[in-house]
């Protein structure tokens, strides 16, 4: 088995006065930082200052588009035509992308976020639309999507460079999709926690669910969400057990 593994994180997701995460304590942790593009969080501002840190402490970055939602963070599913929605996405990829070369950093993944990632997994036509979207921008930038995800197909399909993503912070279902927020066994609490749910997985190179199903995948990144009150202790417990484990830390274009 690779023992090469990418520790990536959302980030970028203030706005104006308000703060959202600790993005300077997780830059100096993770490898790969999946920055908003201003749709459902962010701002130019807050754009430009994560770049900055991101190239300070040689993190990878990426863009992390979403609906056209900001009031509900991007976690409202919305349903746009696939012309909208791929203009919608291009738009925020060369946002950011344009942000990046003020900043002399190349822009180098993609993450879909929240329910516009959700839909995606599920939805083969609505990955469909993503990948295009991507494609039509520019097709050698990586797509950072979930393992066993129709998004992941997708992509896969069309000849994307695609890595696979499981979360340490969040639990699963049998199909392999994410257990709704509405749930009170969606997410997973604290650092040991994380680290066994996210070990085990490596372990078998699979998604493992709530209900011990599994279900085998390659499996290239974890990410740790910037939101969460948990995020930073949970990404610098995750990265020292998973060096200690003999797995090497780096970034998305070098797995």
């Amino acid at each position: 088995m690779n023992r090469r593994i990418n520790l990536n994180a959302d980030l970028g997701e203030s706005f104006g006065a308000w703060t959202m995460g600790s993005d300077a304590e997780l830059l100096a942790t993770v490898n790969s930082a999946n920055i908003a593009c201003g749709f459902h969080a962010g701002d130019p501002l807050v754009m430009r200052t994560t770049l900055r840190h991101a190239r300070a402490a040689g993190v990878g970055v990426g863009a992390h588009p979403s609906f056209p939602d900001l009031q509900g963070f991007g976690r409202r599913p919305m349903q746009l035509p696939p012309a909208e929605l791929e203009a919608v996405l291009i738009y925020q990829m060369a946002a950011l992308a344009g942000m990046a070369q003020a900043e002399g950093v190349k822009m180098g993944h993609v993450k879909p976020h929240g329910a516009l990632s959700n839909m995606a997994c599920t939805d083969a036509a609505l990955a469909r639309t993503v990948v295009a979207a991507i494609r039509a921008f520019d097709a050698d930038l990586i797509l950072l999507a979930p393992a066993c995800s129709a998004l992941f197909t997708a992509g896969a399909e069309a000849g994307l460079r695609v890595v696979a993503e499981i979360f340490a912070d969040r639990a699963y279902q049998d199909d392999g999709s994410l257990v709704p927020r509405s749930r009170p066994d969606a997410m997973i609490h604290g650092a040991g926690a994380s680290l066994a749910h996210v070990s085990a997985m490596l372990a078998e190179q699979a998604l493992i669910s709530v209900n011990g199903v599994r279900r085998p995948t390659p499996i290239g990144s974890v990410c740790v969400h910037g939101d969460g009150p948990d995020a930073v202790a949970t990404a610098r417990f995750l990265r020292d057990a998973l060096t200690r484990d003999g797995w090497a830390l780096v970034g998305l274009d070098a797995l």
